[in-house]
């Protein structure tokens, strides 16, 4: 049957099928939990009809998708600005080439066992304390993409988490307080540092600069920001550019604890 000709599939169309799988996979894994995961389904679905309607060869509708299409991916480009540069920082990030961290990427394969280096109860009990004594302080905990363009304008360290230690560098009288404090798997590697703040207009006016930060640097990164308000002493949880509600610290532990898995 000629209309089914477009079935017939060789070995390099199932690669390119599960390449393409894989592309998706790690887009949406960069868009999810944003509101580009609406846009994105969105195209997916036109793309997928506007292959369809070109495999029948309804051309009129075919056409019409096409021009859609060929227009559309200038409006990508501003649309998925942020995604797109995270996708670019995760392909080129050193530690995307590191084994550890490229089996992390494929762990939804099989069953993964490998623990969490960075010690997740220190620093949420370090921000707890801080919180009750209107200590103000901004840590950001390193996944995939690398820091090290942050950890250059701060002072070099190598300290092993633990309560005391997050909570002296971001004493008032301390003269590392100022900036944030960069942490890799389970050591303290930079404080002071600082980073890239966000010009996004959605965010409260009650956020400081400390909070803009936060947002700024998981806006170029898929790093995980801490911030502690000097004002409230509430604990503020940002990721993808954007602040994540919890109920209690003890949820707040469980989800920085799957974040770094």
């Amino acid at each position: 049957m000629e209309l089914f000709d477009f079935l017939e599939f060789k070995i390099v169309d199932i690669i390119d099928i599960i390449l393409v799988a894989f592309l998706l996979y790690y887009v949406y894994k960069l868009v999810k939990g944003t509101v580009a995961i609406n846009i994105f389904i969105g195209i997916v679905i036109v793309y997928l009809i506007w292959r369809l309607t070109v495999a029948l060869q309804m051309e009129l509708l075919s056409n019409i998708f096409g021009q859609f299409m060929s227009v559309g991916v200038f409006a990508l480009i501003v649309v998925f600005q942020q995604e797109i540069r995270k996708f670019l920082l995760m392909i080129g990030s050193t530690n995307f080439a590191s084994k550890r961290n490229f089996i992390k990427h494929f762990k939804f394969l099989g069953h993964h066992e490998e623990g969490i280096d960075t010690d997740v109860d220190a620093i949420i009990s370090a921000c707890e304390k801080m919180g009750s004594t209107r200590t103000g302080a901004l840590i950001v905990i390193e996944r995939n993409n690398s820091l090290d363009f942050i950890k250059h304008t701060g002072d070099k360290m190598n300290l092993e988490v633990n309560q005391p230690i997050l909570e002296s560098i971001f004493y008032k009288n301390s003269t590392l307080h100022d900036g944030a404090a960069i942490i890799v798997g389970n050591h303290i590697v930079a404080t002071r540092a600082i980073l890239p703040v966000s010009n996004e207009r959605n965010i409260p006016l009650r956020f400081g600069l400390r909070h803009r930060a936060g947002v700024g640097i998981t806006e170029k990164t898929d790093a995980i920001a801490l911030v502690v308000s000097e004002e409230t002493g509430q604990i503020s949880y940002l990721k993808n550019g954007e602040f994540v509600l919890f109920d209690d610290n003890s949820q707040l532990t469980n989800m920085l604890k799957k974040d770094l898995e």
